[in-house]
Parts: C-alpha cells; sequence; structure tokens
C-alpha cells in the first residue's frame, strides 16, 4: 500500500511539473508566437523543426498539438502548415524519455533547489527561468518517486505477471492507450516502462505495444481541444490521430524486425524502449512528410469546408514605397482598414459567446488579437521610418491621424477581450440577466457594431454621411448606456435580476461604450484629415 501511494504521488508531481511548465513555456510563447509562425509555415522542414523544438520546450507534444490547433482554428496558420509541426511535436516528445535513460531523475532534486532558489530570489526573465527550471526537476523527481515505489514490487508474482500480459499486443495497446488518455501525457507510461526495465522486471516485447498505445492516446487531447475548434482545427485533430493509428498499425505489422533492429542497437532494455518510441515516431514522420499535400486535399474532402486564415504579417505595407509618401501613406490607410476588419471579427467571435459560450472559442478571440496587436507594431515602425522624411502639412496630419487610429483599433481589441472574458465568468457562475437587462444590452450591441461596419469603410473611402452616423450612434450608446445602468440599479431595488449579475451587466456596458467611443474617435480622426485638405481636394464635407 505504501508503494502505491508513494508512486501515485509521484505521477501526481510529474502530471503538476508538466501542465505547469507548459503553462509558463506558454507565457512566453504566446508573446514571441508572431515571429515562430512566420518561419513555421514557410517550409514543411520549418514546421517539422518548429514542432520538436517546442515540445521540448513544453516538454509535452500534448501541450505542443493542442497550442497548434489553436491557432489553426483562429486562422493564424492553415491545416496544411500544422501538419508539419504535428508530425514535428511527436518526435520532440521522444526526448523526454531519453532524459530517464541520461539519468535526470537522480539529479532532479538539483534542478528544483537551483530552479526553485532562482524562481524566489530572480527579477523579470530570470525569475521566469528559475520557475521553468524548478517544475522540469519536479517532472523527474516525480519519476524519480515512481521508481523508488516500483523497486520492490519486481519481486512481486501478480505484478510480474501483469506486464508479461502486455506482450499480448492488443492488452498492450489498449493499457498504454487508456492510461496516456487518462493522464494527456505519453511520457508517464512510456516513463514507467523505462524505470522497471532498468529494474530488470519488463521485457522489450512487453513494452512496445503500451508504447504504440501510448502514442495513440497522445492524441485524446489533441481530439478534445478539436471539439471546440473550427473546421480546420478538427481536420488538424483528426489527422493527428490517423497519423498515429497508420504508424502504429505499421509498426504492429514488422514488429518482429524493430525488435531485431532495436536489439542491434543496443543491450540495454531500458534504452531499446527509448529507441522504440523513436523509431515509432520516426516512421510515422517518413509515412507523411513528403506526402503532406495529397494528404491535406485528402483530409478536405473528407471534412469539408472553408476557414480563412488570417496573414498575420502586413499585406500593404511596402518598404519600396517610401520613397513616394504619399503612396506609403496609401499602403498605411489599407492595412488600417485591414487590422479594423480583424477587430470586427474577434466583436462578432465575442457577441456571439453570449448564447454559445465555450472556453476554446476565448482562445481563438485571444489569437487574434495576437494579429491586431503585431499588425499595430509593424504600423507603427513604417510610420517612423515615413516620418524621417519630409513631409506637407497634410501628409504630417495624415500620419499623425493615422498612429492615433491604430491605437484606437488596438484598444478596441483590448476590450473585446474583456467583454470575451465577462460572456464566460458569467456563463461558468450561471449568472443571467432579466429580459429587459438582455434586451437593453443587445440594443446597445447593435449600435456598436455598426459603428464598427462603418469605421471600416470611412478609413479608406471617408464619406461625411457615415462619419455622422458614427458620431450620431455614439451619442446614441451614451444615453442608452446611462438609462440601462438607472434601469438596472431600479430593477436590482426591485429584486428583479440576480444581485451577482450587477458588476457584470455594468462592466459590459463600459466595454462596449468604450468600443463604441473608439469608433467615434476614428471618424473626428478620418474628418479631421478630410477638413484640413483644400477644398479643391475635397468634395465629400458639406
Amino acid at each position: 500500500m505504501k508503494e502505491i501511494l508513494i508512486a501515485t504521488s509521484g505521477v501526481i508531481l510529474f502530471l503538476i511539473g508538466m501542465f505547469r511548465l507548459s503553462s509558463t513555456a506558454r507565457k512566453i510563447i504566446d508573446i514571441r508566437i508572431k515571429q515562430y509562425i512566420k518561419y513555421a509555415v514557410e517550409k514543411p522542414l520549418y514546421g517539422l523543426f518548429t514542432g520538436i523544438v517546442s515540445t521540448v520546450f513544453f516538454q509535452s507534444s500534448s501541450a505542443s498539438i493542442a497550442l497548434t490547433i489553436g491557432l489553426v482554428s483562429a486562422g493564424l496558420i492553415s491545416f496544411y502548415s500544422s501538419l508539419a509541426i504535428i508530425l514535428g511535436a511527436d518526435i520532440g516528445t521522444t526526448l523526454s524519455v531519453q532524459f530517464v535513460i541520461w539519468r535526470f531523475t537522480e539529479i532532479s532534486p538539483l534542478f528544483i533547489s537551483a530552479g526553485g532558489l532562482l524562481w524566489l530570489i530572480g527579477r523579470d526573465k530570470w525569475k521566469i527561468a528559475g520557475e521553468m527550471i524548478f517544475y522540469f526537476g519536479l517532472i523527474f523527481f516525480g519519476l524519480e518517486l515512481v521508481s523508488q515505489a516500483t523497486e520492490p514490487l519486481k519481486e512481486s508474482p501478480a505484478f510480474l505477471n501483469f506486464f508479461a500480459q502486455a506482450k499480448n499486443p492488443l492488452f498492450g495497446i489498449g493499457l498504454g492507450l487508456v492510461v496516456t488518455g487518462i493522464v494527456h501525457a505519453s511520457a508517464i507510461p512510456i516513463g514507467i516502462l523505462v524505470i522497471l526495465a532498468q529494474q530488470d522486471v519488463v521485457l522489450l516485447e512487453n513494452a512496445l505495444p503500451v508504447i504504440m498505445g501510448a502514442n495513440i492516446g497522445t492524441t485524446v487531447t489533441a481530439l478534445i481541444v478539436g471539439t471546440v475548434a473550427t473546421v480546420s482545427g478538427k481536420r488538424s485533430a483528426i489527422s493527428h490521430l490517423v497519423f498515429k493509428c497508420a504508424g502504429v498499425l505499421l509498426f504492429l505489422i514488422f514488429m518482429p524486425y524493430f525488435l531485431i533492429l532495436l536489439r542491434a542497437l543496443s543491450s540495454s532494455v531500458a534504452q531499446q524502449i527509448v529507441l522504440g518510441h523513436f523509431l515509432l515516431n520516426l516512421l510515422i514522420v517518413f509515412m507523411f512528410v513528403f506526402f503532406l499535400k495529397p494528404f491535406a486535399r485528402l483530409m478536405n474532402k473528407i471534412i469539408p469546408g472553408k476557414d480563412q486564415t488570417l496573414p498575420l504579417w502586413p499585406e500593404f505595407l511596402d518598404q519600396n514605397d517610401l520613397s513616394d509618401t504619399e503612396k506609403a501613406l496609401g499602403d498605411v490607410q489599407k492595412e488600417l482598414q485591414r487590422e479594423m476588419v480583424i477587430v470586427q471579427k474577434m466583436f462578432t467571435k465575442s457577441i456571439e459567446l453570449i448564447a454559445c459560450p465555450k472556453e476554446g472559442k476565448k482562445r481563438d478571440i485571444s489569437y487574434i488579437e495576437m494579429v491586431v496587436n503585431n499588425l499595430r507594431a509593424q504600423i507603427v515602425r513604417f510610420l517612423w521610418q515615413i516620418s524621417a522624411r519630409h513631409l506637407s502639412v497634410k501628409l504630417s496630419q495624415k500620419l499623425f491621424a493615422y498612429t492615433a487610429i491604430t491605437d484606437d483599433i488596438e484598444s478596441i481589441g483590448n476590450h473585446v477581450i474583456l467583454i470575451t472574458d465577462l460572456v464566460l465568468q458569467k456563463s461558468a457562475k450561471k449568472i443571467k440577466f432579466s429580459e429587459s437587462g438582455e434586451r437593453e444590452i443587445m440594443e446597445i450591441i447593435e449600435l456598436v457594431s455598426r459603428n464598427l461596419d462603418d469605421a471600416i469603410t470611412i478609413i479608406v473611402e471617408p464619406c461625411a454621411e457615415k462619419i455622422r452616423d458614427i458620431i450620431s450612434r455614439e451619442e446614441a450608446v451614451d444615453i442608452k448606456v446611462k438609462d440601462s445602468r438607472e434601469r438596472h440599479i431600479k430593477r436590482f431595488h426591485n429584486r428583479l435580476c440576480q444581485a451577482e449579475a450587477g458588476p457584470f451587466f455594468v462592466e459590459m456596458l463600459i466595454h462596449l461604450e468604450r468600443i463604441s467611443d473608439h469608433c467615434d474617435n476614428i471618424a473626428q480622426y478620418v474628418l479631421d484629415i478630410e477638413e484640413k485638405q483644400p477644398e479643391d481636394e475635397l468634395n465629400i464635407i458639406d
């Protein structure tokens, strides 16, 4: 009983370490993700390398693939580009088990101590690095506890008989699949196999079927993420399952030959198990990496549907146009409109969550916000380059207005993220607005949505009527928000709504009003630009 408790504690520490390491690494990845995506999608080889590196960084192929599916679902990378990253992630996960062979379990207290100390006394980047080292050590300390707990079990006939049954391929595959599906980490069953092999408890014939099952089990996390993803995200999740099943089937057919090869490569059963895990995933890569385009076309036919991919990098900013200031500012104008269209997409998705709240949709919206933030940075950098040239008063006015507009657009995206958080918190706490409150919110959303539509248009095609409409609707939004607050107070005192609904209702009103304010700002900037132009260049303002 004591050994079981220690082993269970080890598994729990392993999972805590893996999930927390993935979470910490994710924060760093999210900040720099736009840089990685640019290279990952250029060629399948780059995608393969990206998958390997990200999995080593996360210490979890499940986390790496879940992130990839999220990016596909958000439209940041295409379904085709995701396939190479998924294949690379499956190679990267084999290194985690190799660390057990290299005795990282025995020196895990060193990682925990050094990382923990750096985490406590470090600042900024060093603090984050210390946290990651601490959790990295915790992963292998958990496996060390499992090793200590299982060592006495090698004398147990019942324990030995259980693993002897894994020699039956179907039993072994089922065991590996179930365990990995439950813990969402193939390193747990495979790491334990390596530890048992080091203690002469498990033979290679017993281990290979479990390895095959564990590899199929890693698809469970991806499939769960895929249930709330777009059509392309679902394709990526199912493709991962197809990769694994096809590889396992071929590996199973030729298993006698793989046994001979593995024994020739190493005399250590533990190392043979690690190599078997690696060879299985390498086999999957070679089966598919040269046929990704036809495979992608086949999956598109099997799972029909089309998702748009949002280009992460500017489409209209051309460095060659910097010699012509007027043309360069025209490029910025088009890019601002595209940035505004993306923000409107974020807003639409966040409002859809009101009727159908799903955590996965929030992830999609947050990834789209990365595009907005990146575009803002690229536009501002381009405007700096333009500002270095000699500008007329009219062009200077445009430059400063465009700088302000891109800030307003980014601010709209920030408010959309906050609305998304509010909607999901409201759903999680089962809070409902009164019927009149719901109606008032939807009326304001309609006005804000129309302001976003017109703001998109006037950036490139200034229209006096649309500008006046935005300003008029903004005044209407202000009045409706003020009236809604007063009516909500009355409903609250008359006990016509839940007490918990109040803060959510008021915050929703605030963020919707702020979005409308930013649309009004954009309209005012466009109006200022047009009014300051000579009369012979201006025909739209009465």
